[in-house]
Protein backbone atom coordinates (compact mmCIF):
# COMPACT_ATOMS: atom_id res chain seq x y z
CA UNK A 1 0.00 0.00 0.00
CA UNK A 2 3.13 2.97 1.03
CA UNK A 3 4.42 1.66 -2.20
CA UNK A 4 1.16 2.05 -4.46
CA UNK A 5 1.01 5.38 -2.85
CA UNK A 6 4.93 6.49 -3.53
CA UNK A 7 4.93 5.56 -7.25
CA UNK A 8 0.72 6.59 -8.00
CA UNK A 9 0.97 9.68 -6.12
CA UNK A 10 3.76 11.32 -4.52
CA UNK A 11 5.65 10.70 -7.89
CA UNK A 12 3.33 12.40 -10.02
CA UNK A 13 2.48 15.12 -7.54
CA UNK A 14 6.17 16.04 -7.21
CA UNK A 15 6.60 16.19 -10.81
CA UNK A 16 3.88 18.19 -11.12
CA UNK A 17 5.60 20.88 -9.03
CA UNK A 18 8.85 20.29 -10.85
CA UNK A 19 7.50 21.00 -13.86
CA UNK A 20 5.38 23.72 -12.40
CA UNK A 21 8.62 25.23 -11.04
CA UNK A 22 10.19 25.60 -14.42
CA UNK A 23 6.80 27.28 -15.75
CA UNK A 24 7.42 29.96 -13.19
CA UNK A 25 10.37 31.27 -15.33
CA UNK A 26 8.65 31.16 -18.83
CA UNK A 27 6.82 33.72 -20.67
CA UNK A 28 5.81 32.90 -24.39
CA UNK A 29 8.67 35.64 -25.43
CA UNK A 30 10.78 32.46 -24.38
CA UNK A 31 9.05 29.89 -26.99
CA UNK A 32 9.27 32.94 -29.69
CA UNK A 33 13.12 33.60 -29.24
CA UNK A 34 14.42 29.73 -29.28
CA UNK A 35 12.22 30.19 -33.06
CA UNK A 36 14.50 32.80 -34.09
CA UNK A 37 17.49 30.47 -33.07
CA UNK A 38 16.63 27.76 -36.31
CA UNK A 39 19.77 26.20 -36.02
CA UNK A 40 20.49 25.58 -32.40
CA UNK A 41 16.09 24.31 -32.24
CA UNK A 42 17.43 21.51 -34.77
CA UNK A 43 20.51 20.75 -33.42
CA UNK A 44 18.71 20.35 -29.82
CA UNK A 45 15.79 18.34 -31.20
CA UNK A 46 18.32 16.40 -33.33
CA UNK A 47 20.50 15.59 -30.61
CA UNK A 48 17.76 14.90 -28.09
CA UNK A 49 14.98 13.10 -29.80
CA UNK A 50 17.48 10.83 -32.28
CA UNK A 51 20.56 10.55 -31.50
CA UNK A 52 20.33 9.81 -27.63
CA UNK A 53 17.68 7.01 -27.96
CA UNK A 54 19.84 5.61 -30.85
CA UNK A 55 22.66 6.27 -28.27
CA UNK A 56 20.84 4.34 -25.34
CA UNK A 57 19.84 1.31 -27.93
CA UNK A 58 23.81 0.94 -28.98
CA UNK A 59 24.92 1.08 -25.10
CA UNK A 60 22.37 -1.49 -24.08
CA UNK A 61 22.70 -3.63 -26.96
CA UNK A 62 26.52 -3.55 -26.19
CA UNK A 63 26.14 -4.08 -22.53
CA UNK A 64 24.04 -6.96 -23.40
CA UNK A 65 21.29 -5.30 -21.25
CA UNK A 66 17.61 -6.82 -22.19
CA UNK A 67 14.67 -6.72 -20.38
CA UNK A 68 13.09 -4.39 -18.04
CA UNK A 69 16.54 -2.50 -17.73
CA UNK A 70 16.94 -2.11 -21.62
CA UNK A 71 13.33 -0.64 -21.55
CA UNK A 72 14.48 1.79 -18.17
CA UNK A 73 17.23 3.07 -20.05
CA UNK A 74 15.46 3.90 -23.33
CA UNK A 75 12.65 5.52 -21.12
CA UNK A 76 15.13 7.83 -19.58
CA UNK A 77 16.17 8.32 -23.52
CA UNK A 78 13.14 9.54 -24.21
CA UNK A 79 12.14 11.21 -21.49
CA UNK A 80 12.15 15.59 -21.83
CA UNK A 81 15.33 17.44 -20.72
CA UNK A 82 15.36 18.24 -16.95
CA UNK A 83 14.95 21.34 -15.48
CA UNK A 84 18.09 20.94 -13.84
CA UNK A 85 19.89 21.43 -16.94
CA UNK A 86 19.18 25.42 -16.59
CA UNK A 87 21.29 25.38 -13.44
CA UNK A 88 23.87 23.42 -14.94
CA UNK A 89 23.77 25.70 -17.87
CA UNK A 90 23.87 28.98 -15.29
CA UNK A 91 27.25 27.15 -13.82
CA UNK A 92 28.61 26.80 -17.20
CA UNK A 93 28.18 30.67 -18.27
CA UNK A 94 26.00 29.37 -20.95
CA UNK A 95 22.99 30.40 -22.70
CA UNK A 96 20.04 30.30 -19.60
CA UNK A 97 17.55 31.22 -22.10
CA UNK A 98 18.26 29.10 -24.44
CA UNK A 99 18.51 26.20 -22.16
CA UNK A 100 15.10 27.20 -20.08
CA UNK A 101 13.72 27.41 -24.00
CA UNK A 102 15.17 23.96 -24.87
CA UNK A 103 13.96 22.28 -21.49
CA UNK A 104 10.32 23.85 -22.16
CA UNK A 105 10.02 22.66 -26.15
CA UNK A 106 11.42 19.21 -25.33
CA UNK A 107 8.36 19.09 -22.62
CA UNK A 108 6.32 19.56 -24.94
CA UNK A 109 6.87 17.55 -27.76
CA UNK A 110 7.73 14.38 -25.51
CA UNK A 111 4.00 14.21 -24.79
CA UNK A 112 4.25 13.23 -28.88
CA UNK A 113 7.23 11.24 -28.90
CA UNK A 114 7.61 9.37 -25.87
CA UNK A 115 4.52 6.88 -26.00
CA UNK A 116 5.92 5.73 -29.51
CA UNK A 117 9.69 5.15 -28.22
CA UNK A 118 8.48 3.31 -24.91
CA UNK A 119 5.84 0.93 -27.48
CA UNK A 120 8.70 0.13 -29.83
CA UNK A 121 11.00 -0.56 -26.41
CA UNK A 122 8.40 -2.84 -25.36
CA UNK A 123 7.86 -4.98 -28.32
CA UNK A 124 11.89 -5.30 -28.73
CA UNK A 125 12.97 -5.80 -25.75
CA UNK A 126 10.18 -8.09 -24.52
CA UNK A 127 11.19 -11.04 -22.61
CA UNK A 128 9.49 -13.96 -20.56
CA UNK A 129 9.91 -11.62 -17.04
CA UNK A 130 8.83 -8.65 -19.16
CA UNK A 131 6.02 -9.60 -21.34
CA UNK A 132 5.30 -7.16 -24.62
CA UNK A 133 2.51 -4.65 -22.66
CA UNK A 134 0.32 -3.12 -25.00
CA UNK A 135 0.66 0.24 -24.63
CA UNK A 136 -2.15 2.73 -23.44
CA UNK A 137 -0.66 5.54 -26.24
CA UNK A 138 -3.40 7.68 -25.68
CA UNK A 139 -3.40 7.85 -21.81
CA UNK A 140 0.70 7.54 -22.16
CA UNK A 141 -0.13 10.78 -23.73
CA UNK A 142 -2.53 12.04 -21.69
CA UNK A 143 -0.55 11.04 -18.37
CA UNK A 144 2.50 13.13 -20.05
CA UNK A 145 0.60 16.32 -20.56
CA UNK A 146 -0.98 16.09 -17.42
CA UNK A 147 2.10 15.71 -15.60
CA UNK A 148 4.39 18.08 -17.94
CA UNK A 149 2.34 20.61 -19.60
CA UNK A 150 -0.33 21.17 -17.70
CA UNK A 151 1.72 22.13 -15.19
CA UNK A 152 4.55 24.32 -17.16
CA UNK A 153 1.10 26.16 -18.10
CA UNK A 154 -0.37 27.06 -14.92
CA UNK A 155 3.14 28.25 -13.86
CA UNK A 156 3.50 30.65 -17.18
CA UNK A 157 -0.14 31.75 -15.69
CA UNK A 158 0.62 32.61 -12.62
CA UNK A 159 3.48 34.22 -14.23
CA UNK A 160 0.85 36.33 -16.77
CA UNK A 161 -1.26 37.48 -14.06
CA UNK A 162 1.07 37.86 -11.28
CA UNK A 163 4.77 38.21 -12.49
CA UNK A 164 5.92 39.95 -9.47
CA UNK A 165 4.65 36.99 -6.58
CA UNK A 166 5.48 34.59 -9.64
CA UNK A 167 9.09 35.61 -9.69
CA UNK A 168 9.29 35.83 -6.39
CA UNK A 169 8.22 32.39 -5.65
CA UNK A 170 10.20 30.72 -8.08
CA UNK A 171 13.77 30.61 -6.55
CA UNK A 172 12.38 28.94 -3.87
CA UNK A 173 10.12 26.42 -6.29
CA UNK A 174 13.58 25.75 -7.58
CA UNK A 175 15.10 24.73 -4.68
CA UNK A 176 12.28 22.74 -2.93
CA UNK A 177 11.91 20.89 -6.55
CA UNK A 178 15.73 20.32 -6.36
CA UNK A 179 15.10 18.64 -2.83
CA UNK A 180 11.80 16.95 -3.97
CA UNK A 181 13.96 15.16 -6.81
CA UNK A 182 16.18 13.58 -4.81
CA UNK A 183 14.21 12.50 -2.53
CA UNK A 184 12.18 10.61 -4.93
CA UNK A 185 15.39 9.22 -5.80
CA UNK A 186 16.09 8.00 -2.67
CA UNK A 187 12.77 6.33 -2.16
CA UNK A 188 12.92 4.21 -5.48
CA UNK A 189 16.68 3.34 -4.99
CA UNK A 190 15.48 2.83 -1.20
CA UNK A 191 12.38 0.70 -2.30
CA UNK A 192 14.34 -1.35 -4.73
CA UNK A 193 17.41 -1.98 -3.12
CA UNK A 194 17.65 -5.68 -3.25
CA UNK A 195 17.08 -5.23 -7.39
CA UNK A 196 19.33 -2.04 -7.20
CA UNK A 197 22.47 -2.79 -5.31
CA UNK A 198 22.46 -6.11 -7.23
CA UNK A 199 22.68 -4.26 -10.65
CA UNK A 200 24.71 -1.53 -9.85
CA UNK A 201 27.66 -2.80 -11.41
CA UNK A 202 25.88 -3.19 -15.00
CA UNK A 203 23.86 -0.15 -14.61
CA UNK A 204 26.35 2.81 -13.56
CA UNK A 205 28.77 2.57 -16.17
CA UNK A 206 26.18 2.21 -18.91
CA UNK A 207 24.45 5.19 -17.11
CA UNK A 208 28.47 7.30 -17.19
CA UNK A 209 29.05 6.89 -20.37
CA UNK A 210 25.22 7.86 -21.82
CA UNK A 211 25.60 10.76 -19.68
CA UNK A 212 29.42 11.90 -21.27
CA UNK A 213 28.54 10.37 -24.62
CA UNK A 214 25.69 12.66 -24.26
CA UNK A 215 27.47 15.91 -23.45
CA UNK A 216 30.17 15.41 -26.14
CA UNK A 217 27.78 15.19 -28.84
CA UNK A 218 25.49 17.65 -28.20
CA UNK A 219 28.33 20.17 -27.54
CA UNK A 220 30.55 18.66 -30.84
CA UNK A 221 27.37 19.10 -33.33
CA UNK A 222 26.74 22.14 -31.81
CA UNK A 223 30.15 23.15 -32.52
CA UNK A 224 30.60 21.60 -35.78
CA UNK A 225 27.57 23.72 -36.89
CA UNK A 226 29.58 26.79 -35.85
CA UNK A 227 26.84 28.02 -32.88
CA UNK A 228 28.49 30.18 -30.25
CA UNK A 229 30.51 28.62 -27.63
CA UNK A 230 27.82 29.23 -24.83
CA UNK A 231 25.34 27.59 -26.75
CA UNK A 232 27.41 24.93 -27.85
CA UNK A 233 28.10 24.13 -24.24
CA UNK A 234 24.04 24.52 -23.38
CA UNK A 235 22.95 21.91 -25.92
CA UNK A 236 25.75 19.54 -25.17
CA UNK A 237 23.96 19.89 -21.50
CA UNK A 238 20.38 19.79 -22.66
CA UNK A 239 21.28 16.56 -24.74
CA UNK A 240 21.89 14.67 -21.42
CA UNK A 241 20.58 15.93 -18.74
CA UNK A 242 17.23 13.72 -18.73
CA UNK A 243 13.62 14.03 -16.16
CA UNK A 244 14.34 11.25 -14.37
CA UNK A 245 11.36 11.54 -12.50
CA UNK A 246 8.92 11.35 -15.70
CA UNK A 247 10.34 8.31 -16.31
CA UNK A 248 10.52 6.99 -12.45
CA UNK A 249 6.57 8.30 -12.66
CA UNK A 250 5.90 6.42 -16.48
CA UNK A 251 7.96 2.85 -15.16
CA UNK A 252 6.19 2.94 -11.69
CA UNK A 253 2.48 4.40 -12.14
CA UNK A 254 1.64 4.10 -15.64
CA UNK A 255 3.85 0.43 -16.69
CA UNK A 256 3.68 -0.59 -13.67
CA UNK A 257 6.99 -2.65 -13.14
CA UNK A 258 9.47 -1.14 -10.26
CA UNK A 259 12.29 -3.14 -12.31
CA UNK A 260 11.72 -0.43 -15.45
CA UNK A 261 12.29 2.62 -12.85
CA UNK A 262 15.67 1.50 -11.66
CA UNK A 263 17.81 3.12 -14.77
CA UNK A 264 15.93 6.08 -14.33
CA UNK A 265 17.17 6.53 -10.51
CA UNK A 266 20.44 5.32 -11.41
CA UNK A 267 20.89 8.13 -14.14
CA UNK A 268 19.34 10.70 -11.94
CA UNK A 269 22.04 10.45 -9.87
CA UNK A 270 25.21 10.05 -12.52
CA UNK A 271 24.04 12.64 -14.67
CA UNK A 272 25.21 14.38 -12.59
CA UNK A 273 28.99 13.41 -12.52
CA UNK A 274 29.66 14.32 -15.55
CA UNK A 275 27.11 17.48 -15.86
CA UNK A 276 28.65 19.04 -13.24
CA UNK A 277 32.52 17.99 -14.22
CA UNK A 278 31.32 19.55 -17.75
CA UNK A 279 29.73 22.96 -16.40
CA UNK A 280 32.60 23.40 -14.53
CA UNK A 281 35.00 22.40 -16.96
CA UNK A 282 33.52 24.83 -19.48
CA UNK A 283 33.15 27.99 -17.45
CA UNK A 284 36.63 29.20 -18.58
CA UNK A 285 35.89 28.24 -22.40
CA UNK A 286 32.67 30.58 -22.53
CA UNK A 287 33.68 32.94 -20.52
CA UNK A 288 36.83 33.57 -23.21
CA UNK A 289 33.64 34.40 -25.50
CA UNK A 290 32.10 36.83 -23.28
CA UNK A 291 35.69 38.55 -23.17
CA UNK A 292 36.29 38.57 -26.42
Amino acid sequence: MQSDAISGVLLPLVLAFIMFSLGLGLSVNDFRNILRQPKALIVGVVCHFILLPLVAFGLVTAWGIGGAFAVGFILVAASPTGSTSNLLTYIARGDVALAVSFTAIASVLTIFTLPVVVTWALAHFATSTTVAVEVPVTKVMANVFLLLGLPVGLGMLWRGLAPARALKFEPLATKVSTVLFLIIVALAVIKNWSLVSSSLVLLVPVALTLNVTMLLIGFGLAWLVRLSRRQSVTLGIESSVQNATLALVIASSVLKDEAMAIPGAVYGVTMYVGGLAFAYGMRRFTAQEQVT
